[in-house]
């Protein structure tokens, strides 16, 4: 991925807005991922080979290291907060692997993630046991120092691991597993996407409506729906010792799309006292959904963050009243716990379980300004800007409106121009 060499004077507005480089990948650039920084770039091939560069104090981004990660197409990347040291990547490859890469700071360049016969050094590894994954995504935590990984297998089935040490797979726990749509048929054409709520804490809204303030979300995508988990607090019982834990549960469901979901993403800033969602489809529409969670103005709270808060974790004591609806003496057993959870591995449905929180769903906006098939959308880290990119290879940026509706902002396509030869003079 070399820079490309410009004219400096046609070139110098050009380049102060957009760099053209080379990735140098033999094949299709399947992924790509920046850090937080903005200043590293991981891209992932159809060959299997993932490259990282780094943009130098000069502007320019130069290759730190290039290495075999999958024995094919690698389907997504992420960087881990740069807070976690050393630097991690994470990548899923077709074959169903995640897999963990640590770089190595006193390594010289080219040899940060690899070793010297040019493949990767792999710090963990999680695969399945019953079907491959399909997609990811990490959550790391800055107050508990713990890392979530969700992972969405081609069976629809999702599974989450917690663990406090991010580099290492093997002693992270099983935090919840359940499935989150039906079986696909043989032969059926599937794509599956499962996104965490890249915010530090629910919004100021989810709170006062009773939604804990370390709960974990999710959305995930499979076939033509869209769900949206929370997790609860949960009590149990063993020994006569009551524990507290947490679930997943169905919090809201999607039911606008006919068509193959391609990806889906899920907006920061959510001081907007909303959340916001984004869904690309097979049907050529991006489609931008907003989740709310309705609280009674005469519950008794003020907008005090002493207020909101002190009612959102409960009581030290997990066997109070307070903090569970049944008494001490009615603290669930571990078997009927497990029956609690409407199907334990099977679907999660919607029902009154204690700590669950109704949710709403608006759609906002319905975008058609591809006109094909839409494969990728996300929004930029404040969540003001959404971008796609579809069939037509163009990168589509919208912004919202005043109203809450989303609109087209820009458009960005690449060109081939043809050199031309200047004219010469003849005699």
């Amino acid at each position: 991925m070399a820079h490309l060499p410009i004219n400096e004077d046609a070139g110098a507005v050009e380049s102060a807005t957009f760099d053209i480089i080379q990735h140098g990948h033999k094949d299709l650039v399947q992924a790509i991922a920046f850090n937080a920084y903005g200043d590293r770039c991981a891209t992932g091939s159809v060959d299997g080979k993932i490259r990282v560069f780094n943009r130098h104090q000069d502007g320019i981004w130069r290759l730190c290291d290039n290495w075999k990660a999958h024995a094919g197409e690698i389907l997504e990347l992420q960087w881990l907060p740069p807070t976690i040291y050393p630097n991690l990547l994470a990548s899923l490859g077709i074959e169903g692997r995640f897999r963990l890469w640590a770089e190595d700071p006193s390594a010289a360049p080219g040899r940060r993630f690899s070793s010297r016969d040019g493949n990767g050094k792999t710090v963990s590894e999680l695969r399945s046991g019953r079907s491959p994954y399909r997609s990811f995504s990490v959550k790391h935590d800055e107050v508990t120092r713990c890392t979530y990984v969700a992972l969405l297998a081609a069976d629809g089935h999702l599974t989450v691991y917690e663990g406090e040490e991010p580099e290492t797979l093997t002693d992270y726990v099983k935090f919840d597993d359940f499935q989150v749509c039906a079986k696909p048929n043989r032969g059926e054409e599937t794509c599956f996407k499962v996104r965490f709520d890249p915010n530090p804490e629910p919004c100021y809204t989810a709170l006062r409506a009773g939604v804990p303030t370390d709960a974990l979300s999710l959305v995930v995508s499979g076939l033509t729906m869209v769900k949206v988990f929370r997790t609860r607090d949960t009590v149990t019982s063993s020994f006569g010792a009551a524990t507290r834990g947490r679930e997943f549960y169905l919090a809201t469901e999607i039911r606008e799309h006919n068509h193959l979901i391609r990806d889906v993403a899920w907006a920061p800033g959510n001081y907007r006292g909303y959340d916001m969602v984004a869904t690309a489809c097979q049907d050529g529409f991006v489609r931008v959904f907003r989740i709310d969670t309705p609280f009674s103005k005469d519950d008794g709270k003020t907008w005090s963050l002493a207020n909101i808060l002190g009612n959102t974790r409960g009581d030290e004591n997990p066997t109070s009243g307070s903090s569970h609806p049944r008494r001490q003496s009615q603290v669930p057993s571990g078997i009927r716990a497990e029956i609690d959870k409407s199907g334990t591995h099977g679907e999660r449905t919607s029902t009154d379980l204690p700590g669950q929180v109704q949710h709403t769903i608006k759609l906002l906006s319905k975008l058609s300004a591809h006109r094909s098939p839409v494969w990728r959308v996300g929004f930029d880290d404040d969540g003001q800007i959404l971008g796609s990119v579809g069939d037509e290879g163009k990168l589509m940026c919208y912004r919202q409106l005043p109203d809450g509706s989303w609109a087209k902002s820009s458009e960005l396509g690449m060109m081939k121009a043809r050199m031309t030869a200047p004219p010469t003079n003849v005699g």
